[in-house]
């Protein structure tokens, strides 16, 4: 079970993981050794709640394909184990993301003084320009 928040778990059977050999440097070990993870999870067939899902799928991440499924790979570390734990802290820390809720924003209007003071210094911008006109010979 993959730990989301105190009351959200994911089994881990919706979560597809693949070991891949990593890319970049790394001598002849790169090329034996398959240290990468690649994570692949089905958002649309998944136990998540359906406000999340609706959530996860509205997102403009690159992380998240057009058939609504989150693909992760990670290579950071040299150990499998390592970038296994790694991919599934992204994938929780994605979904995290949307679980949190976004406080309604309260219009407000300025106060007199910050009126006041906008005014003010307009008023003194404008007679600073003023002054830069053509000066007669005179």
């Amino acid at each position: 079970m993959l730990q989301i928040s105190h009351n959200l778990q994911i089994p881990e059977n919706e979560i597809d993981l693949q070991a891949i050999r990593a890319q970049g440097s790394g001598g002849q070990n790169v090329n034996k050794v398959s240290s990468a993870i690649h994570l692949r999870f089905d958002i649309r067939a998944s136990s998540l709640p359906d406000l999340y899902k609706e959530r996860l799928l509205a997102l403009s991440d690159q992380r998240i394909n057009s058939d609504g499924v989150v693909v992760i790979k990670a290579q950071q570390f040299r150990t499998q184990e390592k970038n296994k734990e790694n991919a599934l802290a992204r994938l929780a820390q994605l979904i995290q993301s949307v679980t949190v809720e976004q406080k309604k924003r309260k219009a407000t209007r300025p106060t007199l003084g910050s009126k006041k003071r906008r005014m003010d210094k307009k008023t003194k911008r404008g007679q600073i320009k003023s002054l830069r006109g053509k000066v007669d010979p005179g």
